[in-house]
């Protein structure tokens, strides 16, 4: 099984990206997916989680409002959406998988994409 985060990067506070993960070698629709973040010092924290069918969504209340998670059963991919971007946003993302909402555990992590924010 494989989690292929990407899109982070450097962004100036106030600004947007757009994070993808591309799993492999698992039947994907049927994996609870999320989004997790670690900043420097800190322990890994939950940040979103999307259900099977996508109708059901959980955001960490640090993120509401500013983050959407989305996903693509035909492609294979979850997204996080993340706008009005601010310094405490800055870490490394990973996105998880498991079978059980919302990810209180994860069966598969992928590696991590860094997203710095520029104030």
């Amino acid at each position: 099984v494989q989690l292929q985060a990407s899109g982070g990067g450097l962004v100036q506070a106030g600004g947007s990206l757009r994070l993808s993960c591309a799993a492999s070698g698992l039947t994907f629709r049927s994996y609870v997916m999320g989004w997790f973040r670690q900043a420097p010092g800190k322990e890994r924290e939950f940040v979103a989680v999307i259900v099977w069918s996508g109708e059901r969504t959980s955001y960490a209340d640090s993120v509401k409002g500013r983050f959407t998670i989305s996903r693509d059963n035909a492609k294979n991919t979850v997204y996080l959406q993340m706008n009005s971007l601010n310094s405490d946003d800055t870490a490394v993302y990973y996105c998880a998988g498991g079978k059980t909402y919302p990810l209180g555990r994860v069966d598969y992590w992928g590696k991590g994409t860094q997203v710095t924010v520029s104030s």
